[in-house]
């Protein structure tokens, strides 16, 4: 009986967030609460990640039309057409280990897809959707 819990119960943690969380990916979430992040939702990253703005050259972009929709798979930047590895930590143990790259494509892609720096709700949004993939 203990055997079937156990069971359960890593099938469960394995489809959880937590499950992919990193030592970088709490310490990231950890600054956005302390920048005032009450809840963050992975819903509302979803929703963002496929939200559709103009770019700086006036082009219809969201964050998926580099990225995908498919984290499992690559994705390729529509200008440069260079490859993006994929955004699945699951996939790609190197996703969400170290915050100074979080922080740096977060500021680099906000602005590349939104026209501004995502603020820290966006990106506590963001990071928890990815952490779910």
């Amino acid at each position: 009986m203990n055997y079937l819990y156990a069971l359960i119960l890593s099938g469960l943690l394995a489809l959880s967030p937590v499950a992919s969380a990193t030592p970088a990916s709490d310490a990231l979430l950890a600054s956005y609460k302390a920048a005032g992040v009450i809840k963050a939702d992975a819903a509302t990253g979803k929703a963002n990640w496929t939200k559709e703005t103009r770019d700086a050259d006036g082009e219809m972009m969201s964050c998926s039309t580099c990225h995908g929709t498919d984290f499992s798979k690559s994705g390729k930047h529509h200008k440069t057409q260079k490859v993006i590895e994929p955004m699945s930590p699951r996939v790609n143990a190197e996703r969400f280990t170290d915050e100074k790259k979080v922080e740096k494509w977060f500021k680099r892609n906000c602005k590349d897809a939104w026209g501004r720096e995502c603020t820290a709700q966006e990106k506590a949004d963001f990071l928890t959707f990815f952490l779910a993939q």
